[in-house]
C-alpha cells in the first residue's frame, strides 16, 4: 500500500507543481505511477469550474475569464507538457533524420519554430476558451482527465523512441496490465461524468480526443519510431487544444 502511495506523490510532484510530501523517486515506487495522472486532470478541471464561478462573481469579461482557462492548465503542470509540445514542434521542423530529431527533442535551447508556434498555440487557446459557453465548463473539465488516461496508455501501448530517456524508465518500470486497466477505467469513468452533464458533447470530447490520438501514434511512428516524454506532452497539449476547439464548435451548432 506504501509503494501505491508513494506512486500517488511521484505523479504530482513530477507532472504537477502541487506541493506533496517527497517519495523517494525509485523503480518500486514508480510501478503505479502512471495510474494517477489523470488524477491531476481532476484538479485542472475543477480549478477551471472554480474560475468560472470567481468570474461570475466579479462579472469579469470573456477575455479575462478565457485566460484564466488557458492559464489555469499550465500554472497547474508548471508547464511539463507546454515543454514537451515546443520540443517537439522545433523537432517535427527540422526536417532531419530520425537520430536528428531525437537529439533536438533533448536540446533545451528553443528555437525559431517553437516560440512561433508557442504563441500560434495561447493565441488560439484564448479565442476558443473565449467563445466557451460556461455550461460546457464541467464537459471540458473531463477533458483533461481523458488527455491524461490516453498520454498513459500510450506510453504502455506504444515502443519507445528512447529507452535511454525518462519515458524509457516508465514503460520498464510500470506494471502494464495493472497501468491499462486503471487507465481504462478512468476513461470509462470520464465517459460516464460527460454523459451525465450532456451525452451529445460527450460523443464530441471522446471523439475529438480518439481522432487525436490516431494522429499521435501516427506521427510518433513515422517521424520519431515511438514515443517519448516530449511526444507525450505535445500529444496532451494537442488533445486538449482539439477537444476545446471541438466542444466549442459544437455549443454553437448543437
Amino acid at each position: 500500500m506504501k509503494k501505491v502511495w508513494n506512486s500517488f506523490l511521484i505523479a504530482f510532484s513530477m507532472f504537477s507543481k502541487i506541493p506533496v510530501p517527497r517519495a523517494d523517486w525509485d523503480k518500486e515506487n514508480m510501478k503505479y505511477m502512471m495510474c494517477f495522472f489523470p488524477a491531476i486532470g481532476i484538479v485542472i478541471g475543477a480549478m477551471i469550474c472554480g474560475y468560472a464561478k470567481l468570474c461570475e462573481f466579479f462579472a469579469f469579461g470573456d477575455l479575462m475569464c478565457a485566460a484564466g482557462y488557458v492559464l489555469i492548465p499550465v500554472l497547474v503542470t508548471g508547464g511539463i507538457h507546454l515543454d514537451g509540445f515546443l520540443d517537439t514542434v522545433d523537432a517535427l521542423n527540422s526536417y532531419q533524420p530520425t537520430e536528428r530529431k531525437l537529439e533536438i527533442l533533448k536540446d533545451s535551447h528553443a528555437g525559431a519554430f517553437a516560440i512561433i508556434m508557442g504563441c500560434v498555440y495561447f493565441v488560439l487557446a484564448l479565442g476558443v476558451w473565449s467563445e466557451m459557453s460556461i455550461d460546457l465548463l464541467p464537459v471540458m473539465g473531463v477533458g483533461y482527465v481523458v488527455s491524461r488516461s490516453l498520454s498513459g496508455l500510450a506510453l504502455t501501448s506504444f515502443p519507445c523512441a528512447n529507452r535511454k530517456g525518462s519515458l524509457g524508465m516508465f514503460a520498464d518500470a510500470a506494471q502494464r496490465n495493472v497501468v491499462k486497466t486503471v487507465l481504462v477505467l478512468w476513461l470509462a469513468v470520464g465517459e460516464v461524468v460527460a454523459c451525465l452533464q450532456d451525452w451529445r458533447f460527450a460523443l464530441v470530447l471522446f471523439g475529438t480526443a480518439a481522432a487525436v490520438y490516431g494522429y499521435y501514434y501516427r506521427l510518433a511512428m513515422k517521424e520519431f519510431g515511438g514515443t517519448t516524454g516530449d511526444i507525450a506532452g505535445f500529444f496532451v497539449q494537442i488533445c486538449e487544444l482539439a477537444m476545446a476547439c471541438a466542444v466549442m464548435l459544437g455549443g454553437k451548432i448543437l
